[in-house]
């Protein structure tokens, strides 16, 4: 199995349009992804190193315009790693239902502007969206709002497919 970590921070980088891949390691059981920092010790974690990407893309904003957001951002990147990276299909359902939640009334998971969060949340949810039926994703309709808008975000999607996220509606012959 490929490192889900590894890739998503390969798709960050292709979105930052950072030339010059990085080279990264995994270390332990859990394939905690490692980056060789040429200037310093190597830096460790998926967020530790996608907020060091940002950063060497010197695209701040995606950290959150503001102390508020930035730290929403770190939040939801927290629940990325912790609550993501590791669902069984049960875990998925809490997941959607809370994020279906939270997504009631946002565009976005921080402020009103793509951030981080939404990105890798993006990365981290995909798979859980791929396994969901029509129905199943009508029961989370802010979720599939949401990462629809962010599946056709320019350059996020990278290796992953397009999910059809709603059907299209068939009107009967009465509404006509």
């Amino acid at each position: 199995m490929t490192n889900m970590a590894l890739r998503e921070l390969a798709s960050l980088e292709k979105y930052l349009g950072l030339k010059k891949p990085n080279k990264y390691s995994t270390q332990g059981d859990k394939k905690v992804p490692v980056l060789q920092n040429n200037n310093g010790p190597p830096l460790v974690g998926l967020v530790t190193i996608a907020c060091h990407l940002v950063k060497e893309a010197q695209r701040p904003e995606l950290l959150g315009d503001s102390a508020e957001s930035r730290a929403v951002v770190q939040q939801w990147l927290e629940y990325s790693v912790t609550k993501l990276n590791s669902c069984t299909k049960e875990d998925s359902k809490t997941v959607l239902k809370d994020l279906n939640v939270y997504l009631q009334d946002k565009v976005y998971l921080a402020g009103n502007q793509i951030t981080l969060a939404d990105i890798l949340m993006y990365y981290g949810i995909h798979p859980l969206i791929l396994d969901l039926t029509i129905q199943e994703k009508e029961q989370y309709v802010n979720v599939t709002r949401w990462f629809d808008h962010i599946q056709h975000y320019p350059s996020i999607r990278h290796h992953l497919p397009v999910i059809v996220v709603l059907r299209n509606r068939i009107y009967t012959s009465r509404h006509h």
